[in-house]
């Protein structure tokens, strides 16, 4: 699988504190029959021991320690105005998880400039070699609908009336800066746009800063990311039809095997490979990245090398997993095919992808990358567990980890390359004693879910604890959840286009899992 400051909103608090949990999530539970959030009481139960590792355990989801997701605004949140600034237009290049981060910065932007934002274009053409589009990939109504209390949304720029002729309005083209500050959408974003009517933002990966000190922002990107977008009917029918096949075996493993020839180029990972792959690897690599000299030894030695397939199975062995898990693999085509899958194989034999459990056999028919990357999404999303092999500027992997995060703390497993190569050297030189013994201590120290603080070089959309999650019986304020009425609030809001201050909620915060 290829995965290619601050602008101070009002602060007045109101009673507006969320917003769009029952009606989005329960759109999401029918769809996803199989997935369920956590509640504070069950996800309590599990806590992985520090001095082993008990694999029974981790089949269920981590320990939540009282925090839910939530994604709703929780201070004053007006709607958005019936006359904004202009239109906003982005192209989303890269593949297609690169692009869901894009999308979600592409609405914040909207909001930020009080912009009418135009459907994000997805540059499928440049990696996929398709044209799906956003009509193609994701449901579109309910996007739109889902959003109505943040932004306003068009599929197109419309055409205007000037001195008697229909005229369409030209975007002015900008370039933003890798990880532009908020300031400079509200300055030279939105100057361009009130002189023009419309800006077109190109390329449009990574051009918003991550870090945002407003948690409000924050949040309306979790509702975008984990609310809005959502994949096309037949999509999400196919990705449950797989999930069903698999659960009917019992309990089931994502492992995203990151060992491709674009990630191996990247890493400069070349020595185990035959001389004939090695040159392959090494004009992929200067045809598509910038020159830097990298010695294989050192990569290796510092965990910069995506795990083996071999390494990725002695792992699990040693973990305690034993040969009747079933895993589902997601991934492209393996680099070095076989040789490198035979070893995984006979540790773990029950293994599968989307093609040989797509019962439909659409996928094996369909050429479309962008079909396969989203269906193992989803797959993965929903999995008892989930381990990337290589995160790193894996977007499929990060946004995952972010995902399963905020989807009830769903159980992964992240290797630790840099602690676990030493290890594995060893073992190739034939010092196997305690070779289990040390990738179980290893293994013992990482997160395998629950919450845990956002450190760089960390992502926002692999961890967006604390600000996307809260609790009902929190100390802090900003920790609390919000009500459950919110909806009506809000729909009140957007009917009379009124706000008011002194409206009065409830303070019943039983139901509030879903917002």
């Amino acid at each position: 699988m290829r995965s290619r400051p601050v602008h101070r909103h009002q602060q007045k608090q109101s009673g507006v504190r969320g917003m769009f949990g029952r009606l989005s999530f329960a759109v999401i539970v029918l769809v996803i029959c199989t997935l369920s959030l956590l509640s504070a009481t069950r996800s309590s139960n599990r806590a992985v021991s520090r001095s082993e590792i008990d694999v029974d355990t981790l089949w269920d989801t981590a320990a939540s320690g009282g925090w839910r997701p939530s994604s709703a605004p929780r201070s004053h949140w007006p709607p958005p105005p019936a006359e904004t600034n202009g239109y906003l237009r982005v192209r989303c290049n890269g593949g297609l998880n690169q692009q869901r981060s894009a999308i979600c910065n592409a609405v914040l932007a909207a909001r930020i400039m009080n912009a009418t934002l135009v459907l994000p274009e997805l540059d499928a053409n440049s990696f996929w070699h398709d044209d799906s589009g956003f009509h193609g990939v994701y449901d579109v109504e309910h996007f739109i609908k889902s959003l109505r209390y943040d932004v306003n949304i068009v599929e197109s720029i419309p055409e205007i009336r000037k001195n008697g002729k229909i005229k369409k309005i030209k975007a002015f083209q900008l370039r933003p800066d890798r990880d532009a500050p908020i300031s400079w959408y509200t300055t030279v974003a939105l100057e361009k746009m009130k002189q023009h009517g419309a800006i077109y933002l190109t390329p449009f990966s990574h051009r918003m800063a991550e870090e945002i000190d407003c948690p409000e922002y924050q949040r309306l990107r979790c509702r975008v990311n984990y609310h809005a977008l959502r994949f096309k009917p037949h999509i999400m029918e196919l990705s449950n039809s797989i999930v069903n096949r698999l659960r009917a075996q019992g309990h089931f493993m994502a492992i995203h095997l990151r060992f491709e020839m674009d990630m191996l180029a990247f890493a400069g990972c070349f020595d185990i490979f035959t001389a004939e792959e090695q040159i392959f690897l090494k004009k992929y690599r200067n045809e598509n990245f910038a020159p830097k000299k990298l010695i294989y030894s050192e990569r290796r030695a510092i965990g910069k090398c995506p795990l083996t397939p071999e390494e990725v199975g002695l792992v699990l062995r040693a973990m305690g997993f034993d040969n009747s898990t079933t895993i589902y693999i997601a991934s492209g085509d393996l680099f070095g095919g076989e040789r490198f899958m035979k070893p995984f194989r006979s540790l773990f034999p029950r293994l599968e992808n989307h093609k040989t459990v797509d019962s439909t056999g659409e996928l094996a028919k369909n050429t479309n990358g962008v079909l396969g990357s989203a269906v193992d999404y989803m797959v993965c999303l929903l999995s008892d567990i989930f381990m990337p092999t290589y995160d790193g500027p894996s977007n499929f992997a990060n946004n995952l980890l972010g995902h399963r995060l905020y989807y009830g703390f769903r159980t992964n497993i992240q290797p630790d390359r840099k602690s676990l190569a030493p290890i594995f050297i060893n073992r190739e030189k034939g010092r196997v004693a305690g070779f289990e013994e040390d990738v179980r201590r290893v293994m013992q120290n990482t997160n395998f879910g629950g919450p845990h603080k956002r450190i760089s070089p960390e992502s926002f959309y692999t961890n967006s604890w604390p600000e996307c999650f809260c609790r009902i019986l929190a100390t802090n304020p900003a920790d609390k959840c919000p009500p459950d009425n919110v909806v009506d609030i809000l729909d009140s809001q957007l009917t009379t286009g009124v706000v008011d201050d002194t409206e009065s909620v409830s303070t019943n915060s039983t139901s509030i899992v879903d917002k």
